[in-house]
Protein backbone atom coordinates (compact mmCIF):
# COMPACT_ATOMS: atom_id res chain seq x y z
CA UNK A 1 0.00 0.00 0.00
CA UNK A 2 1.31 3.43 -0.94
CA UNK A 3 1.24 5.64 2.12
CA UNK A 4 0.32 9.31 2.04
CA UNK A 5 3.56 11.19 2.74
CA UNK A 6 3.15 14.06 5.21
CA UNK A 7 5.48 16.95 6.03
CA UNK A 8 4.79 18.77 9.31
CA UNK A 9 5.68 22.48 9.56
CA UNK A 10 5.41 23.91 13.07
CA UNK A 11 7.76 25.92 15.28
CA UNK A 12 6.76 23.92 18.37
CA UNK A 13 8.89 20.81 18.92
CA UNK A 14 6.09 19.41 21.08
CA UNK A 15 3.49 19.82 18.34
CA UNK A 16 5.82 18.30 15.76
CA UNK A 17 6.41 15.31 18.03
CA UNK A 18 2.74 14.72 18.88
CA UNK A 19 1.58 15.12 15.27
CA UNK A 20 4.30 12.73 14.09
CA UNK A 21 3.22 10.09 16.61
CA UNK A 22 -0.48 10.44 15.75
CA UNK A 23 0.04 10.31 11.98
CA UNK A 24 2.55 7.45 12.02
CA UNK A 25 0.08 5.26 13.97
CA UNK A 26 -2.10 5.15 10.86
CA UNK A 27 -1.25 2.35 8.40
CA UNK A 28 -1.89 4.56 5.35
CA UNK A 29 -0.06 7.69 6.54
CA UNK A 30 3.65 8.44 7.04
CA UNK A 31 5.46 11.52 8.30
CA UNK A 32 8.48 11.97 6.06
CA UNK A 33 9.78 15.09 7.77
CA UNK A 34 9.12 17.82 10.32
CA UNK A 35 10.31 21.39 9.82
CA UNK A 36 10.52 24.15 12.47
CA UNK A 37 9.85 26.95 9.96
CA UNK A 38 8.95 27.52 6.30
CA UNK A 39 12.53 28.14 5.16
CA UNK A 40 13.60 24.69 6.33
CA UNK A 41 10.35 23.28 4.95
CA UNK A 42 11.07 24.68 1.50
CA UNK A 43 14.21 22.57 1.22
CA UNK A 44 12.47 19.52 2.69
CA UNK A 45 9.66 19.76 0.13
CA UNK A 46 12.21 19.64 -2.68
CA UNK A 47 14.07 16.70 -1.11
CA UNK A 48 11.15 14.64 0.24
CA UNK A 49 8.27 15.36 -2.21
CA UNK A 50 5.49 15.02 0.40
CA UNK A 51 1.87 14.51 -0.63
CA UNK A 52 0.37 16.75 2.10
CA UNK A 53 1.67 19.50 4.37
CA UNK A 54 0.41 20.44 7.81
CA UNK A 55 1.20 24.11 8.36
CA UNK A 56 1.15 26.34 11.42
CA UNK A 57 0.22 29.98 10.87
CA UNK A 58 2.41 31.80 13.38
CA UNK A 59 6.07 30.89 12.91
CA UNK A 60 9.49 32.58 12.99
CA UNK A 61 11.48 33.65 9.91
CA UNK A 62 8.43 33.48 7.60
CA UNK A 63 4.75 33.73 8.42
CA UNK A 64 2.71 30.65 7.50
CA UNK A 65 0.37 32.72 5.30
CA UNK A 66 3.27 34.24 3.35
CA UNK A 67 4.70 30.78 2.80
CA UNK A 68 1.31 29.40 1.75
CA UNK A 69 0.78 32.21 -0.76
CA UNK A 70 4.14 31.53 -2.43
CA UNK A 71 3.63 27.78 -2.35
CA UNK A 72 0.24 27.95 -4.06
CA UNK A 73 1.61 30.23 -6.75
CA UNK A 74 4.71 28.16 -7.50
CA UNK A 75 3.97 24.58 -6.46
CA UNK A 76 0.33 23.99 -5.48
CA UNK A 77 -0.04 21.08 -3.09
CA UNK A 78 -2.55 20.00 -0.43
CA UNK A 79 -2.15 21.87 2.86
CA UNK A 80 -4.00 21.37 6.17
CA UNK A 81 -3.62 24.42 8.41
CA UNK A 82 -3.03 23.96 12.13
CA UNK A 83 -4.37 27.14 13.73
CA UNK A 84 -5.02 28.51 17.19
CA UNK A 85 -8.65 29.04 18.13
CA UNK A 86 -8.71 32.81 18.60
CA UNK A 87 -10.50 35.56 16.72
CA UNK A 88 -7.23 36.54 15.06
CA UNK A 89 -6.52 32.88 14.39
CA UNK A 90 -9.95 32.45 12.79
CA UNK A 91 -9.37 35.39 10.44
CA UNK A 92 -5.92 34.08 9.50
CA UNK A 93 -7.36 30.61 8.89
CA UNK A 94 -10.04 31.99 6.57
CA UNK A 95 -7.29 33.86 4.71
CA UNK A 96 -5.38 30.57 4.40
CA UNK A 97 -8.44 28.87 2.87
CA UNK A 98 -8.73 31.81 0.46
CA UNK A 99 -5.10 31.28 -0.53
CA UNK A 100 -5.71 27.60 -1.28
CA UNK A 101 -5.37 25.54 1.90
CA UNK A 102 -7.69 22.54 1.72
CA UNK A 103 -8.81 22.49 5.36
CA UNK A 104 -7.77 23.28 8.92
CA UNK A 105 -7.69 21.90 12.43
CA UNK A 106 -7.51 23.94 15.63
CA UNK A 107 -4.96 23.34 18.34
CA UNK A 108 -5.75 24.28 21.93
CA UNK A 109 -3.87 27.12 23.59
CA UNK A 110 -3.45 25.07 26.77
CA UNK A 111 -2.85 21.35 27.17
CA UNK A 112 -1.58 21.17 23.61
CA UNK A 113 -0.36 17.56 23.61
CA UNK A 114 -3.56 16.13 25.14
CA UNK A 115 -5.73 18.37 22.96
CA UNK A 116 -4.06 17.27 19.74
CA UNK A 117 -4.21 13.63 20.82
CA UNK A 118 -7.98 13.95 21.30
CA UNK A 119 -8.24 15.28 17.75
CA UNK A 120 -6.20 12.45 16.23
CA UNK A 121 -9.05 11.02 14.15
CA UNK A 122 -10.05 14.44 12.80
CA UNK A 123 -6.45 15.35 11.92
CA UNK A 124 -5.81 12.08 10.08
CA UNK A 125 -9.15 12.18 8.26
CA UNK A 126 -8.43 15.71 7.03
CA UNK A 127 -4.97 14.67 5.82
CA UNK A 128 -6.57 11.81 3.86
CA UNK A 129 -9.15 14.15 2.33
CA UNK A 130 -6.46 16.70 1.48
CA UNK A 131 -4.41 14.03 -0.29
CA UNK A 132 -7.34 13.48 -2.68
CA UNK A 133 -8.24 17.15 -3.10
CA UNK A 134 -8.09 18.91 -6.44
CA UNK A 135 -5.54 21.73 -6.36
CA UNK A 136 -5.83 24.96 -8.34
CA UNK A 137 -2.78 27.04 -9.22
CA UNK A 138 -2.96 30.60 -7.92
CA UNK A 139 -1.70 33.01 -10.59
CA UNK A 140 -1.01 35.74 -8.02
CA UNK A 141 -2.04 36.87 -4.61
CA UNK A 142 -5.70 37.89 -4.68
CA UNK A 143 -6.00 41.68 -4.61
CA UNK A 144 -7.81 43.32 -1.70
CA UNK A 145 -11.50 42.60 -2.12
CA UNK A 146 -13.50 45.55 -3.44
CA UNK A 147 -16.53 46.72 -1.54
CA UNK A 148 -19.91 45.74 -2.96
CA UNK A 149 -20.29 49.08 -4.76
CA UNK A 150 -17.08 48.54 -6.69
CA UNK A 151 -18.14 45.22 -8.17
CA UNK A 152 -19.77 44.57 -11.51
CA UNK A 153 -23.37 45.58 -11.53
CA UNK A 154 -25.91 42.81 -11.10
CA UNK A 155 -29.43 42.94 -12.42
CA UNK A 156 -32.17 43.58 -9.95
CA UNK A 157 -34.64 40.77 -9.68
CA UNK A 158 -38.29 41.15 -10.56
CA UNK A 159 -40.52 41.36 -7.53
CA UNK A 160 -40.43 37.92 -5.91
CA UNK A 161 -42.58 36.35 -3.28
CA UNK A 162 -40.96 36.42 0.15
CA UNK A 163 -41.66 32.66 0.13
CA UNK A 164 -38.66 32.14 -2.17
CA UNK A 165 -35.57 30.73 -0.47
CA UNK A 166 -32.07 29.48 -1.32
CA UNK A 167 -30.42 26.70 0.74
CA UNK A 168 -26.69 25.93 0.39
CA UNK A 169 -24.67 23.02 1.76
CA UNK A 170 -20.87 22.68 1.65
CA UNK A 171 -17.87 21.15 3.40
CA UNK A 172 -14.20 20.88 2.36
CA UNK A 173 -13.41 23.75 0.00
CA UNK A 174 -16.76 25.33 0.75
CA UNK A 175 -15.70 28.65 2.26
CA UNK A 176 -14.39 29.95 -1.05
CA UNK A 177 -17.15 28.25 -3.06
CA UNK A 178 -19.83 29.93 -0.93
CA UNK A 179 -18.16 33.29 -1.43
CA UNK A 180 -18.09 32.75 -5.19
CA UNK A 181 -21.84 32.06 -5.21
CA UNK A 182 -22.96 34.81 -2.83
CA UNK A 183 -20.94 37.53 -4.57
CA UNK A 184 -23.24 37.18 -7.59
CA UNK A 185 -26.48 37.68 -5.69
CA UNK A 186 -28.18 41.10 -5.83
CA UNK A 187 -29.26 42.95 -2.70
CA UNK A 188 -32.89 41.93 -3.26
CA UNK A 189 -32.16 38.20 -3.47
CA UNK A 190 -34.33 35.80 -1.43
CA UNK A 191 -33.13 34.70 2.00
CA UNK A 192 -30.17 32.29 1.85
CA UNK A 193 -29.61 29.59 4.51
CA UNK A 194 -26.14 28.04 4.60
CA UNK A 195 -24.67 25.03 6.36
CA UNK A 196 -20.89 24.82 6.00
CA UNK A 197 -19.09 22.18 8.05
CA UNK A 198 -17.03 24.35 10.38
CA UNK A 199 -16.14 24.19 14.09
CA UNK A 200 -17.27 26.71 16.71
CA UNK A 201 -15.33 29.96 16.76
CA UNK A 202 -14.97 30.34 13.00
CA UNK A 203 -18.46 30.87 11.60
CA UNK A 204 -18.83 34.39 12.98
CA UNK A 205 -15.56 35.50 11.35
CA UNK A 206 -16.61 33.70 8.16
CA UNK A 207 -19.94 35.53 8.10
CA UNK A 208 -18.27 38.89 8.77
CA UNK A 209 -15.83 38.32 5.92
CA UNK A 210 -18.63 37.43 3.49
CA UNK A 211 -20.67 40.40 4.67
CA UNK A 212 -17.81 42.71 3.65
CA UNK A 213 -17.72 41.21 0.15
CA UNK A 214 -21.37 40.73 -0.79
CA UNK A 215 -24.34 42.93 -1.63
CA UNK A 216 -26.61 40.86 0.58
CA UNK A 217 -26.20 41.04 4.36
CA UNK A 218 -24.42 37.96 5.72
CA UNK A 219 -24.52 36.98 9.39
CA UNK A 220 -24.25 34.01 11.71
CA UNK A 221 -27.75 32.64 12.27
CA UNK A 222 -29.54 33.34 15.55
CA UNK A 223 -32.25 31.14 16.99
CA UNK A 224 -35.75 32.50 16.41
CA UNK A 225 -34.87 35.35 14.03
CA UNK A 226 -36.86 35.91 10.85
CA UNK A 227 -35.30 34.82 7.55
CA UNK A 228 -35.48 37.99 5.47
CA UNK A 229 -34.88 38.66 1.76
CA UNK A 230 -31.50 40.23 1.08
CA UNK A 231 -29.90 38.29 3.94
CA UNK A 232 -27.78 35.14 4.16
CA UNK A 233 -27.58 33.15 7.41
CA UNK A 234 -24.71 30.79 8.26
CA UNK A 235 -25.20 27.90 10.69
CA UNK A 236 -23.04 28.48 13.79
CA UNK A 237 -20.29 25.93 14.37
CA UNK A 238 -21.59 23.02 16.47
CA UNK A 239 -25.33 23.89 16.08
CA UNK A 240 -27.83 22.58 13.55
CA UNK A 241 -29.69 25.19 11.49
CA UNK A 242 -33.30 24.49 10.50
CA UNK A 243 -35.94 26.43 8.64
CA UNK A 244 -39.19 26.85 10.56
CA UNK A 245 -42.35 28.93 10.31
CA UNK A 246 -44.08 31.43 12.54
CA UNK A 247 -47.39 32.18 10.91
CA UNK A 248 -46.62 33.30 7.36
CA UNK A 249 -42.97 34.08 8.14
CA UNK A 250 -39.86 31.96 7.77
CA UNK A 251 -37.81 31.81 10.97
CA UNK A 252 -34.50 30.21 11.88
CA UNK A 253 -34.21 27.48 14.49
CA UNK A 254 -30.93 26.34 16.05
CA UNK A 255 -30.45 23.23 18.17
CA UNK A 256 -27.78 21.13 19.84
CA UNK A 257 -29.14 17.80 18.63
CA UNK A 258 -26.77 14.88 17.99
CA UNK A 259 -24.48 15.02 14.94
CA UNK A 260 -26.03 13.79 11.68
CA UNK A 261 -23.65 12.04 9.25
CA UNK A 262 -20.97 12.85 11.87
CA UNK A 263 -21.64 16.57 11.46
CA UNK A 264 -23.17 19.35 13.52
CA UNK A 265 -24.20 21.52 11.77
CA UNK A 266 -25.47 19.03 9.20
CA UNK A 267 -26.61 19.79 5.66
CA UNK A 268 -29.17 16.98 5.96
CA UNK A 269 -30.85 18.77 8.86
CA UNK A 270 -31.08 22.08 6.96
CA UNK A 271 -32.23 20.59 3.64
CA UNK A 272 -34.86 18.36 5.28
CA UNK A 273 -36.40 21.36 7.03
CA UNK A 274 -36.36 23.32 3.76
CA UNK A 275 -38.17 20.47 2.01
CA UNK A 276 -40.80 20.53 4.73
CA UNK A 277 -41.37 24.28 5.00
CA UNK A 278 -40.39 25.77 1.61
CA UNK A 279 -40.86 22.93 -0.91
CA UNK A 280 -41.36 24.34 -4.44
CA UNK A 281 -40.32 27.82 -3.29
CA UNK A 282 -36.75 26.67 -2.60
CA UNK A 283 -33.62 26.38 -4.70
CA UNK A 284 -31.01 23.99 -3.30
CA UNK A 285 -27.27 24.22 -3.96
CA UNK A 286 -24.75 21.50 -3.11
CA UNK A 287 -21.14 22.64 -3.19
CA UNK A 288 -17.75 20.97 -2.77
CA UNK A 289 -17.27 18.67 0.22
CA UNK A 290 -16.31 15.21 1.40
CA UNK A 291 -18.94 12.60 2.26
CA UNK A 292 -22.65 12.30 1.65
CA UNK A 293 -24.17 14.79 4.12
CA UNK A 294 -27.23 16.41 2.55
CA UNK A 295 -27.72 14.07 -0.41
CA UNK A 296 -30.86 12.27 0.76
CA UNK A 297 -32.41 15.42 2.21
CA UNK A 298 -31.71 17.22 -1.08
CA UNK A 299 -33.72 14.49 -2.81
CA UNK A 300 -36.53 15.22 -0.35
CA UNK A 301 -36.29 18.87 -1.44
CA UNK A 302 -36.60 17.83 -5.08
CA UNK A 303 -39.56 15.57 -4.31
CA UNK A 304 -41.17 18.54 -2.55
CA UNK A 305 -40.76 20.62 -5.73
CA UNK A 306 -37.50 22.50 -5.25
CA UNK A 307 -34.98 23.12 -8.05
CA UNK A 308 -31.51 21.80 -7.17
CA UNK A 309 -28.03 22.63 -8.46
CA UNK A 310 -24.75 20.81 -7.76
CA UNK A 311 -21.19 21.97 -8.32
CA UNK A 312 -19.35 19.97 -10.99
CA UNK A 313 -16.33 17.76 -10.40
CA UNK A 314 -13.82 19.91 -12.31
CA UNK A 315 -14.28 22.92 -9.99
CA UNK A 316 -14.83 21.05 -6.71
CA UNK A 317 -11.93 20.76 -4.28
CA UNK A 318 -13.58 17.48 -3.19
CA UNK A 319 -16.45 16.08 -5.28
CA UNK A 320 -17.95 13.86 -2.57
CA UNK A 321 -21.12 15.69 -1.54
CA UNK A 322 -22.14 16.84 -5.03
CA UNK A 323 -21.45 13.35 -6.42
CA UNK A 324 -23.66 11.71 -3.76
CA UNK A 325 -26.49 14.18 -4.41
CA UNK A 326 -26.30 13.50 -8.14
CA UNK A 327 -26.17 9.73 -7.56
CA UNK A 328 -29.42 9.66 -5.58
CA UNK A 329 -31.28 11.71 -8.19
CA UNK A 330 -31.48 14.91 -6.13
CA UNK A 331 -30.03 17.30 -8.72
CA UNK A 332 -31.63 19.13 -11.66
CA UNK A 333 -28.48 20.80 -12.96
CA UNK A 334 -24.71 20.33 -12.57
CA UNK A 335 -22.63 23.47 -13.11
CA UNK A 336 -19.06 24.74 -12.70
CA UNK A 337 -18.70 26.97 -9.66
CA UNK A 338 -18.40 30.19 -11.65
CA UNK A 339 -21.80 29.54 -13.25
CA UNK A 340 -23.80 28.78 -10.11
CA UNK A 341 -24.27 32.36 -8.88
CA UNK A 342 -25.31 33.71 -12.30
CA UNK A 343 -27.62 30.71 -12.77
CA UNK A 344 -29.34 31.42 -9.47
CA UNK A 345 -29.99 34.98 -10.64
CA UNK A 346 -31.32 33.71 -14.00
CA UNK A 347 -33.56 31.15 -12.30
CA UNK A 348 -34.95 33.67 -9.84
CA UNK A 349 -35.54 36.20 -12.62
CA UNK A 350 -37.48 33.60 -14.62
CA UNK A 351 -39.59 32.76 -11.58
CA UNK A 352 -40.47 36.41 -11.20
CA UNK A 353 -41.11 36.88 -14.92
CA UNK A 354 -43.51 33.95 -15.07
CA UNK A 355 -45.23 34.99 -11.81
CA UNK A 356 -44.51 31.62 -10.23
CA UNK A 357 -44.45 33.12 -6.77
Amino acid sequence: MNKTRVLIIDDSALVRSVLTEIINREPDLQVVGAAPDPLVAREMIRALTPDVLTLDIEMPRMDGLDFLERLMRLRPMPVVMVSTLTERGAEATLRALELGAVDFVTKPRLGVADGIEQMAREICDKIRIAARARMFRRAAAPPPAPGPAAKLSVQRLPRLSTEKLIAIGASTGGTEAIRAVLEHLPADAPAVLITQHMPPGFTRSFAARLNSLCRITVSEASDGERALPGHAYIAPGDRHLRLARSGSNYVLALDDGPPVNRHRPSVDVLFRSVAQHAGPNAIGVMLTGMGKDGALAMREMKEAGSYNIAQDEATSVVFGMPREAIAVGAVDEVLPLQRIGPRLVEKLASLGATHRV
